[in-house]
């Protein structure tokens, strides 16, 4: 892994991102979830990079997010700055920035839910697609309340929690109405009952996109971290095929 985080110009901002494998290797892209960073995936994209079958990671940090630009922190931002669409194109943009025309996709949670616009839009930057305990894009009922920022400094902008909390409550139909387009294979890897993402909704998700196949692992919301061999063992023997 990198020491220190390299740094692209994507859509208007600076982009952090960390990369692990050979660089001539088949490239993978890991999307973290809300709160977190790319060092997140740090043991999954250390495995997929030195396995049997080697490959070149690279994992940003979302916008908002560890050492990618806060543009929420901006005077007189709106909380446009963190819509959903916003972040794909910032990774659609990463990805054009490094020359990579496609590769396989891997997100976590919110992660999950930026590839999956980034596969509606331009599936053909998008080979194959794993979604890790992603929520289908259904309106929560009864909406989330309004959070309340912790105290001390946090390692993400807390505009982007509110902002992607309002997006959570009231999501875009375009997105259910666009599930048709992800048309490349697609992996989604559910928490099971102990996540707090409603499992119903996984096999929702699952019914929208064409060629989709499920798998659940009991682990909670947190499966790459809490069960990581069984993550890897999924997602390794898909992406190979």
């Amino acid at each position: 892994m990198d020491r220190e985080p390299r740094t692209v110009k994507a859509n208007g901002i600076t982009l952090a991102y960390r990369t692990w494998g050979p660089e001539d290797a088949p490239p993978v892209l890991l999307l973290h979830c809300r709160g977190a960073d790319g060092a997140d995936w740090a043991r999954i994209a250390e495995a997929l990079a030195t396995g049997s079958r080697p490959r070149r990671v690279y994992a940003p940090d979302l916008r908002g997010h560890g050492r990618s630009d806060w543009p929420g922190t901006d005077p007189g931002s709106g909380p446009e700055v963190y819509r959903y669409e916003v972040m794909r194109d910032d990774i659609r943009a990463f990805l054009t920035a490094l020359g990579l025309d496609r590769v396989d996709v891997i997100g976590h949670s919110l992660g999950g839910a930026v590839a999956y616009l980034l596969a509606q839009q331009s599936p053909e930057l998008v080979r194959r697609l794993v979604l890790e305990d992603v929520p289908a894009p259904i309106p929560l009922d009864p909406p989330r309340p309004p959070a309340e920022r912790p105290d001390g400094e946090l390692p993400f902008d807390w505009a982007m929690v509110l902002a992607t909390d309002m997006e959570r409550n009231a999501p875009d139909p375009v997105w259910w109405d666009h599930m048709g387009r992800i048309t490349m294979p697609t992996l989604l890897i559910g928490g099971g009952p102990t996540s707090l993402i409603p499992q119903d909704q996984i096999a929702v998700l699952a019914g929208l996109v064409p060629d989709a196949r499920v798998v659940t692992i009991d682990a909670g919301h947190l499966v790459h971290e809490s069960r990581p061999e069984d993550f890897l063992a999924a997602v390794e023997e898909f992406l190979a095929g």
